[in-house]
Protein backbone atom coordinates (compact mmCIF):
# COMPACT_ATOMS: atom_id res chain seq x y z
CA UNK A 1 0.00 0.00 0.00
CA UNK A 2 1.44 3.76 -1.28
CA UNK A 3 0.32 6.72 1.57
CA UNK A 4 -1.33 9.19 0.14
CA UNK A 5 1.12 11.96 -1.00
CA UNK A 6 -1.65 14.66 0.21
CA UNK A 7 -0.88 14.46 3.94
CA UNK A 8 2.62 16.47 4.96
CA UNK A 9 3.46 14.68 8.14
CA UNK A 10 5.40 11.38 9.56
CA UNK A 11 2.15 9.79 10.64
CA UNK A 12 1.30 8.85 6.89
CA UNK A 13 3.74 6.44 7.84
CA UNK A 14 1.92 2.38 7.87
CA UNK A 15 5.02 0.68 10.13
CA UNK A 16 7.44 2.14 11.66
CA UNK A 17 8.02 0.38 15.12
CA UNK A 18 8.19 2.85 17.65
CA UNK A 19 4.51 3.27 19.89
CA UNK A 20 4.62 7.04 19.34
CA UNK A 21 4.86 6.95 15.48
CA UNK A 22 2.56 3.69 15.76
CA UNK A 23 -0.13 5.97 17.78
CA UNK A 24 0.18 8.94 15.18
CA UNK A 25 -0.16 6.25 12.28
CA UNK A 26 -3.33 4.46 13.51
CA UNK A 27 -4.62 8.49 14.17
CA UNK A 28 -4.09 9.27 10.70
CA UNK A 29 -5.47 6.44 9.22
CA UNK A 30 -8.88 6.85 11.10
CA UNK A 31 -10.17 10.25 9.08
CA UNK A 32 -12.52 9.74 6.63
CA UNK A 33 -10.47 12.23 4.51
CA UNK A 34 -8.10 9.19 3.70
CA UNK A 35 -11.28 6.74 2.85
CA UNK A 36 -12.87 9.19 0.47
CA UNK A 37 -9.70 10.10 -1.53
CA UNK A 38 -8.73 6.35 -1.51
CA UNK A 39 -12.34 5.52 -2.73
CA UNK A 40 -12.66 8.59 -4.79
CA UNK A 41 -9.05 8.51 -6.88
CA UNK A 42 -7.74 5.42 -6.23
CA UNK A 43 -10.91 2.81 -6.23
CA UNK A 44 -10.37 1.91 -2.68
CA UNK A 45 -9.16 -1.57 -3.39
CA UNK A 46 -5.64 -1.85 -4.43
CA UNK A 47 -3.89 1.17 -3.22
CA UNK A 48 -1.02 0.56 -4.79
CA UNK A 49 1.60 2.15 -7.94
CA UNK A 50 -0.53 1.01 -10.90
CA UNK A 51 1.25 -0.82 -13.92
CA UNK A 52 0.03 1.08 -16.61
CA UNK A 53 -1.20 -0.76 -20.47
CA UNK A 54 -2.49 2.51 -21.10
CA UNK A 55 -1.14 6.35 -20.19
CA UNK A 56 -4.57 7.04 -19.96
CA UNK A 57 -6.29 4.22 -18.21
CA UNK A 58 -8.01 4.16 -14.57
CA UNK A 59 -5.95 4.50 -11.90
CA UNK A 60 -7.52 1.68 -9.87
CA UNK A 61 -7.28 -0.70 -12.89
CA UNK A 62 -3.58 -0.17 -13.25
CA UNK A 63 -3.51 -0.61 -9.65
CA UNK A 64 -4.64 -4.24 -9.83
CA UNK A 65 -2.63 -5.09 -12.65
CA UNK A 66 -0.20 -4.81 -10.36
CA UNK A 67 -1.31 -7.10 -8.20
CA UNK A 68 -2.04 -9.69 -10.45
CA UNK A 69 1.89 -9.04 -12.33
CA UNK A 70 2.94 -9.22 -8.70
CA UNK A 71 0.93 -12.41 -7.88
CA UNK A 72 2.38 -14.19 -11.12
CA UNK A 73 5.80 -14.52 -9.71
CA UNK A 74 5.08 -16.77 -7.31
CA UNK A 75 1.98 -18.57 -8.82
CA UNK A 76 3.79 -21.50 -8.94
CA UNK A 77 4.39 -21.75 -5.14
CA UNK A 78 -0.15 -20.87 -4.77
CA UNK A 79 -2.99 -22.98 -4.47
CA UNK A 80 -5.16 -24.77 -1.73
CA UNK A 81 -2.52 -25.63 0.23
CA UNK A 82 -0.34 -22.48 0.57
CA UNK A 83 -0.42 -19.78 2.92
CA UNK A 84 0.49 -15.70 2.12
CA UNK A 85 1.49 -13.19 4.85
CA UNK A 86 0.66 -9.80 3.55
CA UNK A 87 2.52 -7.37 5.26
CA UNK A 88 0.88 -3.72 5.00
CA UNK A 89 -1.93 -5.34 3.56
CA UNK A 90 -4.81 -2.12 3.79
CA UNK A 91 -7.86 -2.57 2.30
CA UNK A 92 -7.35 -5.69 1.26
CA UNK A 93 -6.70 -5.90 -2.49
CA UNK A 94 -3.88 -7.90 -2.75
CA UNK A 95 -5.29 -10.50 0.22
CA UNK A 96 -8.76 -10.87 -1.45
CA UNK A 97 -6.85 -11.07 -5.14
CA UNK A 98 -4.28 -13.97 -4.33
CA UNK A 99 -7.61 -15.85 -2.20
CA UNK A 100 -10.14 -15.61 -5.27
CA UNK A 101 -7.29 -16.77 -7.83
CA UNK A 102 -5.45 -19.53 -5.70
CA UNK A 103 -7.91 -20.49 -3.18
CA UNK A 104 -4.69 -19.45 -0.53
CA UNK A 105 -4.80 -18.86 2.62
CA UNK A 106 -3.75 -15.09 3.85
CA UNK A 107 -2.99 -13.41 6.96
CA UNK A 108 -3.02 -10.01 6.57
CA UNK A 109 -1.01 -7.59 9.00
CA UNK A 110 -1.74 -4.04 8.86
CA UNK A 111 -1.30 -1.72 11.17
CA UNK A 112 -4.16 0.16 11.69
CA UNK A 113 -7.53 -0.92 13.18
CA UNK A 114 -10.28 1.27 10.73
CA UNK A 115 -8.42 -0.19 7.82
CA UNK A 116 -8.44 -3.74 9.07
CA UNK A 117 -12.14 -3.13 10.17
CA UNK A 118 -13.08 -2.21 6.72
CA UNK A 119 -11.06 -5.09 5.35
CA UNK A 120 -13.08 -7.62 7.24
CA UNK A 121 -16.51 -6.32 6.45
CA UNK A 122 -15.51 -6.38 2.20
CA UNK A 123 -13.85 -10.03 3.22
CA UNK A 124 -17.34 -11.10 4.58
CA UNK A 125 -19.38 -9.41 1.90
CA UNK A 126 -17.32 -11.22 -0.85
CA UNK A 127 -17.17 -14.89 0.87
CA UNK A 128 -13.62 -14.34 1.57
CA UNK A 129 -13.55 -14.67 5.33
CA UNK A 130 -13.00 -18.25 5.71
CA UNK A 131 -9.52 -17.85 3.48
CA UNK A 132 -8.45 -14.65 4.84
CA UNK A 133 -7.26 -13.57 8.88
CA UNK A 134 -6.82 -10.10 9.51
CA UNK A 135 -4.32 -9.01 11.90
CA UNK A 136 -3.82 -5.69 13.71
CA UNK A 137 0.21 -5.34 14.10
CA UNK A 138 3.24 -4.00 12.34
CA UNK A 139 6.32 -5.36 10.65
CA UNK A 140 9.16 -5.37 13.12
CA UNK A 141 8.54 -7.89 15.37
CA UNK A 142 6.32 -10.69 13.49
CA UNK A 143 3.99 -13.13 15.80
CA UNK A 144 4.63 -16.22 13.73
CA UNK A 145 6.65 -19.16 14.38
CA UNK A 146 9.58 -20.01 12.00
CA UNK A 147 8.97 -20.99 8.50
CA UNK A 148 4.86 -20.68 8.52
CA UNK A 149 4.53 -18.89 5.31
CA UNK A 150 4.81 -20.03 1.71
CA UNK A 151 4.75 -16.65 0.50
CA UNK A 152 6.04 -13.37 2.17
CA UNK A 153 4.24 -10.68 0.30
CA UNK A 154 4.03 -6.57 0.40
CA UNK A 155 3.40 -3.85 -1.77
CA UNK A 156 4.78 -0.17 -1.11
CA UNK A 157 5.50 -0.82 2.39
CA UNK A 158 9.36 -1.32 3.46
CA UNK A 159 9.86 2.64 2.65
CA UNK A 160 7.67 3.67 5.62
CA UNK A 161 10.00 1.32 7.79
CA UNK A 162 12.61 2.48 10.30
CA UNK A 163 14.60 -0.97 10.46
CA UNK A 164 14.17 -2.45 6.69
CA UNK A 165 16.88 -4.94 7.40
CA UNK A 166 15.32 -6.21 10.52
CA UNK A 167 11.52 -6.11 8.69
CA UNK A 168 12.74 -7.79 5.97
CA UNK A 169 14.89 -11.00 8.64
CA UNK A 170 11.51 -11.32 9.78
CA UNK A 171 9.95 -11.93 6.56
CA UNK A 172 12.59 -14.44 5.75
CA UNK A 173 12.62 -15.96 9.15
CA UNK A 174 8.91 -16.74 8.71
CA UNK A 175 9.00 -18.11 5.34
CA UNK A 176 9.33 -21.78 4.77
CA UNK A 177 12.39 -23.77 3.02
CA UNK A 178 11.38 -22.57 -0.65
CA UNK A 179 8.90 -19.76 -0.36
CA UNK A 180 9.23 -16.64 -1.79
CA UNK A 181 9.55 -12.74 -0.78
CA UNK A 182 8.10 -10.44 -3.18
CA UNK A 183 8.16 -7.02 -2.59
CA UNK A 184 7.57 -3.56 -4.19
CA UNK A 185 9.03 -0.03 -3.47
CA UNK A 186 9.81 3.27 -3.60
CA UNK A 187 13.38 4.28 -3.69
CA UNK A 188 16.05 6.46 -5.38
CA UNK A 189 18.82 5.81 -7.72
CA UNK A 190 22.09 4.90 -6.36
CA UNK A 191 23.67 8.05 -5.97
CA UNK A 192 23.15 10.63 -3.65
CA UNK A 193 19.31 11.36 -3.62
CA UNK A 194 18.73 14.69 -5.52
CA UNK A 195 17.96 17.50 -3.38
CA UNK A 196 14.59 17.89 -4.96
CA UNK A 197 13.46 14.31 -3.79
CA UNK A 198 13.84 15.54 0.28
CA UNK A 199 10.66 17.19 0.35
CA UNK A 200 8.61 14.48 -0.96
CA UNK A 201 10.16 11.79 1.25
CA UNK A 202 9.95 14.00 4.00
CA UNK A 203 6.07 14.55 3.41
CA UNK A 204 6.10 10.15 3.60
CA UNK A 205 7.87 10.48 7.28
CA UNK A 206 11.07 8.94 5.55
CA UNK A 207 14.27 10.32 6.47
CA UNK A 208 16.55 7.60 4.34
CA UNK A 209 14.99 6.15 1.15
CA UNK A 210 16.38 2.55 0.28
CA UNK A 211 18.21 2.14 -2.99
CA UNK A 212 17.72 -1.07 -5.48
CA UNK A 213 21.47 -1.96 -4.28
CA UNK A 214 20.36 -2.18 -1.23
CA UNK A 215 17.04 -4.19 -1.44
CA UNK A 216 19.18 -7.10 -4.02
CA UNK A 217 22.21 -6.80 -1.15
CA UNK A 218 20.12 -7.58 1.70
CA UNK A 219 18.15 -9.92 -0.03
CA UNK A 220 21.97 -12.07 -0.79
CA UNK A 221 22.61 -11.60 3.39
CA UNK A 222 19.53 -12.98 4.15
CA UNK A 223 20.91 -16.15 1.13
CA UNK A 224 17.55 -15.85 -0.86
CA UNK A 225 17.94 -17.10 -4.03
CA UNK A 226 17.53 -16.44 -7.25
CA UNK A 227 16.75 -12.40 -6.13
CA UNK A 228 16.03 -10.36 -8.97
CA UNK A 229 14.98 -6.60 -9.31
CA UNK A 230 12.08 -6.06 -11.81
CA UNK A 231 12.50 -1.93 -12.58
CA UNK A 232 9.47 -0.77 -13.38
CA UNK A 233 10.14 3.16 -12.90
CA UNK A 234 8.44 4.34 -15.90
CA UNK A 235 5.26 3.25 -14.53
CA UNK A 236 5.82 5.16 -11.22
CA UNK A 237 6.27 8.38 -13.08
CA UNK A 238 3.17 7.51 -15.13
CA UNK A 239 1.38 6.80 -11.60
CA UNK A 240 1.83 10.07 -10.31
CA UNK A 241 0.88 11.75 -13.80
CA UNK A 242 -2.23 10.14 -13.47
CA UNK A 243 -2.91 11.24 -9.98
CA UNK A 244 -2.06 14.81 -10.56
CA UNK A 245 -4.05 15.11 -13.77
CA UNK A 246 -7.27 13.22 -12.35
CA UNK A 247 -7.68 15.37 -8.81
CA UNK A 248 -7.27 18.20 -10.72
CA UNK A 249 -9.49 17.38 -13.23
CA UNK A 250 -11.67 16.35 -10.39
CA UNK A 251 -11.50 19.43 -7.90
CA UNK A 252 -14.90 20.22 -7.39
CA UNK A 253 -15.84 16.93 -7.48
CA UNK A 254 -13.27 15.94 -4.57
CA UNK A 255 -14.26 18.87 -2.40
CA UNK A 256 -17.87 17.70 -2.30
CA UNK A 257 -15.98 14.65 -0.98
CA UNK A 258 -13.14 15.74 0.94
CA UNK A 259 -12.22 18.15 2.92
CA UNK A 260 -11.68 21.33 1.35
CA UNK A 261 -8.08 21.41 3.26
CA UNK A 262 -6.93 17.54 1.86
CA UNK A 263 -7.89 18.37 -1.45
CA UNK A 264 -5.65 21.49 -1.34
CA UNK A 265 -2.79 19.39 0.23
CA UNK A 266 -3.34 17.14 -2.82
CA UNK A 267 -3.20 19.97 -5.24
CA UNK A 268 0.46 21.19 -3.48
CA UNK A 269 2.07 18.05 -3.18
CA UNK A 270 1.12 15.90 -6.41
CA UNK A 271 2.90 18.25 -8.60
CA UNK A 272 6.17 17.77 -6.48
CA UNK A 273 5.72 13.59 -6.99
CA UNK A 274 4.83 14.39 -10.78
CA UNK A 275 7.89 16.15 -11.04
CA UNK A 276 10.18 13.96 -9.57
CA UNK A 277 9.44 11.00 -10.92
CA UNK A 278 9.15 12.33 -14.19
CA UNK A 279 12.63 13.64 -14.01
CA UNK A 280 13.77 10.03 -13.09
CA UNK A 281 14.60 10.82 -9.93
CA UNK A 282 13.19 8.41 -8.03
CA UNK A 283 12.98 4.27 -8.41
CA UNK A 284 9.96 2.12 -8.18
CA UNK A 285 9.81 -2.06 -8.82
CA UNK A 286 9.75 -5.30 -8.17
CA UNK A 287 11.70 -7.42 -5.83
CA UNK A 288 11.31 -11.21 -5.32
CA UNK A 289 13.57 -14.11 -4.03
CA UNK A 290 13.27 -17.73 -2.78
CA UNK A 291 14.44 -18.75 0.74
CA UNK A 292 16.58 -22.63 -0.39
CA UNK A 293 15.09 -25.50 -0.28
CA UNK A 294 15.40 -27.93 2.50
Amino acid sequence: MIDDPGHDTAAAQRTAGTPDHDDATRRYYETGDVDAFYDAVWGGEDIHVGIYAEGDEPIGEASHRTVEHTADKVADLLGPHATVLDLGSGYGGSARALAERFGCRVVALDLSEAHNRRHRAANAQRGLDGLIEVVTGSLDDLPYEDGRFDVVWSLEVLCHVEDREGALREAVRVLKPGGALVFSDIMTPEEPPAEAVRPAFARLGVQTPATPAFYLAQLTELDLKSADFEDRSPDLATHYARLDEDVHRRTAELRNRISPAYVDDLLANLPLWTDVTRRGLLRWGLFHGRRPAG
